[in-house]
């Protein structure tokens, strides 16, 4: 089907798939002060809070976390969003046959915000057909190496880890999608949604990040949330327990 104005079709998948249209309800802030485009984010050297909105994004990890290990907040910083975008994307793909263009232009964020009110759409257009080509070139290319290249300018964070970080968020979001398509006797959805997810993991950026079995997903790199203070691993994380701490340096 078509993409609707508010892309409806989205929000029944919860809240890291929906995708806001308009200004979030409560961004009072906006009036005052734009919230900065994705290109911003992934372009902004740090230059004080209200201009570097990965900076802002990473510290409010941290503290979430308790973390006093930048490269941790960044990494699960990058897993998180890495998963918003996975999301919006895999959801479109499925149940419009369509993808919007979330050019990260287009795309304005919050990065105190959570989900869904992290994100808006400035503008619905389709760009492209709905298949692993064109979702590899809107996530991979259009947002999830510059942010990548954006964090490593500052944290010392190994291209493995944040590649598995990128894998094992979209088969996370695959995962999600899976599950409620079979909830709602949608087997094409969980049909098309598996075909997708293996294609991409299969492309050159994902390939080698791991292994895909069913929408069960083991990585071969940690994403280094085991170092958070009374943090463990991850279900699909490359350890089955916590190694011993070790040397802060890069991982995967």
């Amino acid at each position: 089907m078509d993409l609707d104005p508010q892309l409806a079709a989205l929000r029944p998948l919860g809240g890291f798939f929906a995708l806001n249209t308009t200004p979030p309800t409560g961004a009072g802030r906006e009036s005052a002060r734009p919230l900065p485009t994705l290109a911003h984010a992934y372009a902004a050297a740090p230059a004080g809070a209200h201009s570097d909105p990965l900076g802002l994004r990473t510290g409010k990890v941290a503290r979430a976390l308790r973390t006093d290990e930048p490269r941790v907040a960044a990494s699960v910083a990058q897993q998180g969003l890495a998963a918003r975008l996975w999301s919006v994307a895999l959801g479109c793909a499925v149940l419009y046959d369509r993808q919007p263009d979330l050019a990260p232009g287009l795309l304005r964020w919050d990065p105190e915000g959570g989900a869904p009110d992290d994100l808006w759409l400035t503008e619905v257009r389709a760009c492209g057909p709905a298949d692993a080509e064109t979702l590899a070139a809107t996530v991979l290319h259009g947002h999830l190496e510059p942010l990548a290249a954006a964090l490593r300018a500052r944290h010392r964070l190994a291209p493995g880890l944040l590649r598995g970080n990128a894998a094992s968020a979209l088969a996370g979001a695959a995962r999600q999608l899976d599950a409620w398509a079979r909830a709602h006797d949608r087997p094409d959805a969980a049909a098309r949604s598996r075909v997708l997810t293996a294609r991409l993991l299969a492309h050159p950026l994902l390939a080698g990040t791991g292994t895909l079995t069913g929408t069960a997903f083991r990585r071969r790199s940690c994403c280094l949330y085991y170092r958070v203070p009374g943090g463990g691993v991850c279900g699909d994380c490359c350890f089955v327990r916590p190694p011993r701490s070790s040397p802060r340096g890069p991982s995967g």
